[in-house]
């Protein structure tokens, strides 16, 4: 199953404990076995690290950290992002959803409540942080 992860999710995992903390180990799964392919793109690499510092105030070695992470994910590039639909809640979310449909993945998980209110976009499903962890745990 491949999942692409929002920036919201990739931070709050770094930055905090929790449910997309939990989400991101699952994901991982153990060193050397992947249960799951975990895909990202480069626009959701810089802003993952830029909020991990600026928001989230992580210390440099925690961001070399995050930095190590990210850069064992696979990313996922878009060179011809369809036009934004019209009435697309935010156009800065656009490439990151064409890049997650691209990729063909199987879910993209986001805490954006505007992405997540479209339940779904070209066949792609959205779904939150607790919804993801739950279907990939075979829990719902």
């Amino acid at each position: 199953m491949k999942v692409f992860l929002d920036t919201n999710v990739w931070a709050s995992a770094f930055g905090s404990r929790g449910i997309c903390q939990d989400l991101l180990e699952l994901l991982l799964g153990e060193p050397g076995v992947r249960a799951f392919r975990l895909l990202t793109c480069e626009q959701v690499k810089a802003e993952t690290l830029r909020t991990l510092r600026d928001k989230f105030r992580v210390s440099s070695a925690g961001l070399a950290a995050a930095t190590a992470v990210l850069a064992d994910v696979e990313a996922v590039d878009v060179f011809n992002c369809p036009p934004l639909p019209a009435g697309f809640p935010d156009a800065d979310d656009w490439p990151i959803l064409c890049a997650a449909i691209a990729a063909r993945a199987d879910m993209i998980v986001t805490g954006d409540k505007a992405l997540l209110a479209l339940e779904a976009i070209e066949g792609l499903p959205i779904v939150d942080p607790r919804t993801a962890y739950l279907r990939l745990r075979g829990l719902a």
